[in-house]
């Protein structure tokens, strides 16, 4: 299988000295729907902007479907379409324009341009606001003719980065069935993000990246493989003063009326029920503390998500 982005020793010093990658490796393969997952700050949108050309990279190799982005950068380009986390069109142009104008700076015809436009705009549900000023659109709408947009000239590869950063639960689960149809019909996808849900959803392989360093690369499932437990939250029936003694269970009180308990690989749900029962604990509610992806980057990492964005 061809590899749609091939990534050698890729490293970036910024005119302030500081070092946003450090000599990243990294390999896509035509086809695949893939998640560079990593915290504020870890150095997913300076990659991003190199492999599109909006960064000029310090040294390293970057190619796209085998075109090198320093000799054959116009060919890498056409290849390629992006989807930014800022919205950054014309908020006084038509929401129409706004497609069309883009495939004009990839050479498309404009006859070819509109149509390819209004089948974009179509297939996101756009149509009927095609001849509205993108002032008008809700941010929601905004978001979904940033993808219409990076999709007009008909790229081979998607690059999303954070695109549902902001947006409701409803308009996110909404572009994940529409970009698992595209990937599905064969389009690449990369997505930034560090939204741990899509990852699990969407992805089939993925990198962890922090402090500009790749951590992990692997398959969702294998990464998944890795984890040997979960830390689950219980809300009890009565008022505790200490997190109860519970065999073979390491417990951690949260709230007099709620416990965190660690659940280990080989130990199972019940497992943990039978040992409260013989407590005396009644359990009114339970669920995890973390999605097992957030589990995962907190032992690779040493913190949350949360304490990354700070």
């Amino acid at each position: 299988m061809s590899q749609a982005l091939a990534i050698e020793n890729l490293v970036k010093v910024y005119q302030s000295g500081k070092t946003a990658l450090k000599g990243i490796n990294l390999s896509i393969a035509e086809g695949d729907f893939f998640a560079l997952l990593g915290p504020n700050g870890a150095g997913k949108s300076t990659f991003i902007g190199i492999v599109s050309s909006l960064v000029n990279k310090t040294s390293g190799t970057v190619r796209v479907f085998g075109h090198s982005i320093d000799d054959e950068i116009l060919k890498a380009k056409q290849l390629i379409g992006i989807v930014p986390q800022e919205f950054n069109f014309n908020i006084f142009t038509k929401t129409i324009d706004v497609v069309v104008t883009q495939a004009g700076y990839y050479g498309v015809p404009y006859r070819q341009a509109k149509e390819q436009a209004e089948q974009a705009l179509q297939q996101l549900g756009l149509w009927e606001k095609r001849n509205d000023v993108v002032r008008s659109l809700s941010g929601g709408m905004k978001r979904r003719l940033m993808i219409a947009r990076a999709l007009v000239h008909q790229p081979k590869l998607l690059i999303l980065d954070e695109p549902t950063a902001g947006v409701d639960i409803e308009l996110r689960r909404s572009l994940w069935v529409y970009l698992e149809k595209l990937n599905q019909q064969g389009l690449t996808i990369l997505l930034t993000t560090h939204y741990l849900e899509e990852v699990e959803i969407l992805c089939k392989n993925v990198a962890i990246i922090d402090n500009g360093e790749i951590l992990v690369e692997k398959s969702v499932h294998s990464l998944l493989g890795d984890l040997t437990g979960e830390t689950l939250i219980l809300d009890v029936g009565s008022i505790l003063i200490e997190a109860p003694q519970l065999a073979h269970f390491a417990c951690r009180l949260v709230s007099p009326d709620s416990i965190e308990v660690d659940l280990l690989e080989h130990q199972t749900v019940n497992d943990l029920f039978q040992t409260l029962d013989a407590a005396g604990i009644r359990v009114t509610s339970l669920r995890n503390k973390f999605n097992r992806l957030e589990e995962l980057f907190i032992r690779l990492t040493g913190h949350t998500v949360e304490e990354k964005l700070i």
